[in-house]
């Protein structure tokens, strides 16, 4: 019994130190989203932004090829510099990159199957969503995507893809730390606009006919 008095301590000490770290790494996009480590949040911005603004200056074939190219050059030079130096000095360190090479990167079969689940019910689960906008089986949702696709028309015929992926990265990086210092007043803004937006659909479904309403049993 004392034994186990002793271990069940130990047990719980151990859960409580795990669990900050798997909090922390499940934080960490929103560490970089919100800057709280401003180096790697700059590297990651700036690398994501270059490669978006070189991939609209070039084309997609390109940029990858002097991308791999560009890192085949380190690897080469690095690799060649390290063997000159063995001959030099007469040593036996190896290959420069053994410690990499000899490292397990193979996907596990249960993480595999795992993301597959996931995609498939999210592809289930969006199915079902178009299936229920496009053959109407609420008129006031399916008019909120006719409605955003007539938008989207007028979008696309500014900007194209990349432009929307280089200003959705500029966004996910200035948005959140915005609204993190605002929260207060941006919130209270987009609750009076929530706020009209549900007075006006309101409003339009006790115009339509009760066949089209909205059911209240969700």
């Amino acid at each position: 019994m004392a034994d186990q008095m002793h271990q069940s301590p130990q047990v719980s000490s151990s859960g409580m130190n795990s669990s900050p770290s798997a909090k922390d790494s499940k934080l960490s996009v929103k560490d970089l989203v919100y800057w709280r480590e401003p180096k790697k949040t700059g590297v990651v911005f700036g690398v994501s932004l270059i490669l978006l603004l070189s991939l609209a200056t070039f084309s997609v074939i390109s940029v990858i090829s002097y991308i791999l190219l560009a890192l085949l050059c380190v690897t080469i030079t690095f690799r060649s510099y390290k063997s000159v130096i063995q001959a030099v000095q007469k040593s036996n360190d190896g290959h420069p990159f053994k410690a990499f090479m000899e490292k397990d990167i193979c996907v596990a079969p249960e993480t595999f199957r795992k993301h597959v689940d996931v995609c498939l019910s999210q592809a289930n689960s969006a199915i079902h969503q178009v299936r229920r906008l496009f053959l109407v089986e609420d008129l006031v949702d399916s008019l909120k995507l006719a409605v955003l696709m007539w938008l989207m028309t007028y979008v696309g015929a500014i900007f194209n893809g990349i432009t929307l992926l280089i200003l959705a990265d500029v966004v996910l990086f200035t948005v959140p730390l915005v609204y993190e210092k605002n929260k207060t007043q941006i919130d209270h803004h987009i609750k009076r606009v929530h706020t009209q937006v549900d007075s006006t659909v309101a409003k339009l479904q006790e115009k339509l006919p009760n066949v089209v309403k909205r059911s209240k049993a969700e």
